[in-house]
């Protein structure tokens, strides 16, 4: 399993336009990806659990990717947040 820590930058946080984008990029990975913020956690391939999370700009969220190419997925995903959130 990999596991990164990421810091919101986006001033509105994880809002509909970059958690849709952020669902279609997790239904085309084979790993499964698992977002955790304010004590609460969401599979990234479900977008009313991603928003009901609540994040706001400046909150850290943890990015678990779990599966047979963790690596390169971890690698995408972290590369979503960069350019996205």
């Amino acid at each position: 399993m990999k596991t990164f820590d990421y810091v919101i930058t986006d001033e509105v946080g994880i809002h509909a336009r970059p958690a849709g984008i952020l669902v279609k990029e997790a239904k085309g990975m084979s790993s499964k990806i698992t977002i955790e913020a304010n004590g609460k956690s969401a599979e990234a391939t479900k977008l009313m659990a991603i928003m009901s999370l609540g994040v706001k700009k400046g909150a850290t969220v943890t990015v678990k990717v779990e599966g047979p190419d963790e690596d390169a997925d971890a690698e995408k995903i972290e590369n979503f947040f960069k350019e996205n959130l």
